[in-house]
């Protein structure tokens, strides 16, 4: 989630919105504070791939893994825990970012996936972090699944059988994902389950034993069943609009340690200890201080011990089991700036960890943890060149919605300007159940450092704050109260003289580009201007169209959204559908896909874009080839917000970069799409 601007030059016509025949040039004007603003950052400094980053420390302490760039591309590298990271040596030579990586449980291996061009049908590949490199300069990788067109997930690695994983592969069925156990080294594979039983998510022991498994209910719900009799066992239930999730076993490997929010009295996610026998819960930990749901836990792989518990409220707050780790953590923060903690690995002595930290106008730094010593040692900033002193801070505020509920939000003002009369931008967050949290986010920053205000409601529907805040949301997309939550978040940035009425903007990716159209389409004499990255413009054609590996959740999926097969919820998502309504959009609009999204095809950008055009309306359509859900290649990210950048620079006032490199210069031209081809589009 990115574009360019090729200002100036001899790509002039790449300045203008296209309609038609027409041409339509903005005449917001520059913002009268622009002047007041911290010097404008380069654009490759939010949205370059990081120097490194997602470090990872092997098991047996030998190693530290991490990515950074190799031939251009972001790949897995790897060096000795002492050494420095010049001395560090490259393991993978994709063309396509490494989405994901980690150690195999005895370090001897380094597993990762993979997908094409945005697809996520990933295959699992490994490597010898310690293997000769091959006239490539890379040792070789091997393939452990190999297919087209079908989707490997990684189920859990066995504590006990260190030489394999467990997986999940939906060969047979494109709805279903059958588990195997595959040995990492010589690739051999055992099919453990044939889900004949629409079964969604599993539960493996340390011996790699599939013991339990969570599937769909016909009525929304969910339930856990017990697999180890002949016939799957329900051993608890949840109703729709309820949920559970299974975090691990208990250390005596009979009870499980849980998260839910099942009855009546439990509004917000608690942890519980669950005995799949007795069927009898036990209340470890809600929230202290009743705000949120259960945030996560933290487990001691030696004891198995659970050593701390956190939520995430306005900002992280971390609550202790163990009074080791207690005085561990203090030793970390005593060594460390002010910041959000985490842990992404530890050896399997637990002797040394990796810690992160990271804060509002900093994406983070990695530091190493020596428990012996109680030292820490830094490591690296993953983007180091950032100017962190002239970044905005973000702030939670909270705002009344038009029925008296309290939204609450993340609230980012430019740095330097007083606070009244500002352009601003609306970011609504994609999901739709998930939450913005307090921390770092690039295009929160860029945003504001080029004189945005920025706006992150968590409108109802969001996660995190009960199930009656989340269940709020059901079919209230598009004309509900999904949207008139996002809608009243403009009215607060108004009435409180934050935002000039006339320069507001609306932006988001996936649900948030639903929310962007639906803006302008609902509201249209709201919203100066509005950006759309792959998100969906038909509900219709959406739910319709979603993977086939989607279909285990599926029910609940259309109880929270609507179903097209029924008379009454068909005509509400035609209604609700910004598609139906573009007669109304006046503002002008871009538009970013991936051509391989698989969650939010390119159909449903298209379908808007060829509306928009054949009413003269002001559109741009920018289609990546090679991306997916998102753009992760570099150039196409760049592109992206470049042209945003000039998009809302035209339409609400702010700051422009007046020149990109000419890499991403030509990538723009390469990725939009204008009038003339936009009847080209195909549709199924």
């Amino acid at each position: 989630m990115r574009i360019w601007t090729a200002i100036f030059g001899s790509a002039v016509v790449g300045l203008l919105l296209f309609a038609g025949g027409n041409v339509f040039a903005g005449d917001a004007g520059k913002l009268p504070y622009l002047d007041q603003l911290p010097p404008l950052i380069d654009i490759e400094t939010f949205f370059e791939d990081p120097e490194m980053d997602r470090a990872r420390i092997s098991p047996d302490g030998r190693f530290i893994a991490f990515r950074q760039k190799y031939n251009g591309v972001m790949n897995i590298w790897v060096k000795k825990k002492g050494d420095g990271f010049e001395n560090a040596r490259p393991l993978t030579q994709d063309e396509r970012p490494i989405p994901g990586y980690f150690w195999s449980r005895d370090s001897s291996i380094i597993l990762y996936v993979q997908d094409r061009n945005g697809d996520e049908n990933f295959n699992l590949f490994t490597v010898d972090p310690e293997g000769e490199s091959m006239d490539r300069g890379v040792p070789e990788s091997r393939a452990l699944t190999e297919y087209e067109g079908v989707q490997t997930r990684v189920i859990a690695l066995p504590r006990k059988k260190p030489e394999y994983i467990v997986v999940g592969i939906n060969d047979r069925d494109p709805a279903l994902h059958d588990v195997h156990l595959i040995n990492i080294k010589s690739g051999e594979r055992e099919l453990l389950y044939k889900n004949n039983h629409n079964i969604a998510s599993w539960t493996v022991d340390d011996r790699g034993r599939i013991r339990f498994a969570a599937r769909q209910t016909p009525d929304g719900g969910a339930e856990i069943l017990c697999l180890e009799k002949d016939e799957p066992e329900r051993i608890y239930q949840v109703n729709f609009g309820e949920s559970f999730r299974i975090l691990r076993f208990h250390k005596d490997d009979e009870r499980l340690y849980m998260v839910t929010n099942k009855g009546e009295e439990a509004d917000l996610s608690r942890l519980v200890l669950f005995h799949p026998v007795t069927r009898v819960k036990e209340l470890v930990e809600k929230d202290p201080e009743n705000e949120v749901d259960f945030g996560g836990a933290i487990f001691s792989e030696v004891n198995r011990e659970l050593l701390a518990t956190f939520y995430t409220g306005n900002r992280q707050r971390i609550y202790f089991h163990d009074d080791q780790f207690e005085r561990d953590y203090q030793k970390i923060r005593e060594q460390t700036p002010d910041g959000d903690v985490g842990f992404p690995s530890r050896t399997r002595k637990e002797d040394l960890w990796l810690v992160s930290l990271s804060r509002d106008i900093d994406p983070g730094a990695m530091y190493l943890f020596d428990r012996t010593s109680g030292k820490v040692r830094f490591l690296y900033r993953s983007r180091p060149d950032l100017p962190v002193d002239h970044l905005a801070r973000m702030k939670p505020v909270y705002y009344k919605a038009r029925d008296g509920l309290e939204i609450p939000a993340y609230l980012t003002l430019p740095k330097g300007v007083k606070p009244e009369n500002l352009a601003a931008v609306i970011l609504p967050h994609g999901g739709p159940w998930i939450r913005d949290t307090w921390g770092y986010d690039a295009q929160v920053q860029f945003l504001a450092n080029r004189g945005y205000a920025v706006l992150q409601p968590n409108f109802r529907g969001s996660s995190g704050y009960g199930k009656e805040f989340l269940n709020a949301g059901n079919q209230e997309w598009g004309t509900g109260y999904m949207q008139h939550d996002i809608t009243d978040g403009v009215k607060y940035l108004v009435d409180k003289g934050l935002a000039d009425p006339d320069r507001v903007g609306i932006y988001g990716a996936s649900y948030g580009g639903f929310a962007a159209l639906s803006g302008l389409a609902f509201t249209p004499d709201l919203y100066a201007a509005g950006v759309s990255m792959v998100g969906p413009s038909n509900l219709i054609t959406l739910i319709r169209s979603i993977p086939p590996y989607w279909e285990p959740i599926m029910q609940s999926f259309m109880l929270r959204v609507g179903d097209p097969d029924d008379p009454g919820d068909r005509k509400r998502l035609k209604k609700q559908s910004p598609l139906f309504s573009v007669a109304n959009i006046q503002a002008p609009l871009l538009v970013a896909q991936g051509a391989n999204d698989p969650r939010v095809p390119k159909r449903e950008s298209d379908q808007i874009v060829e509306a928009l055009q054949k009413r003269k309306q002001m559109v741009r359509y920018i289609v990546a080839h090679d991306e997916g859900h998102g753009f992760a290649r570099r150039l196409n990210r760049l592109a992206f917000y470049s042209e945003m950048e000039r998009f809302f620079g035209e339409y609400l006032g702010g700051r422009v970069q007046a020149e990109v490199s000419a890499q991403v210069e030509q990538r723009l031209k390469e990725i939009i799409i204008y009038p003339e081809n936009l009847g080209a589009f195909d549709h199924p």
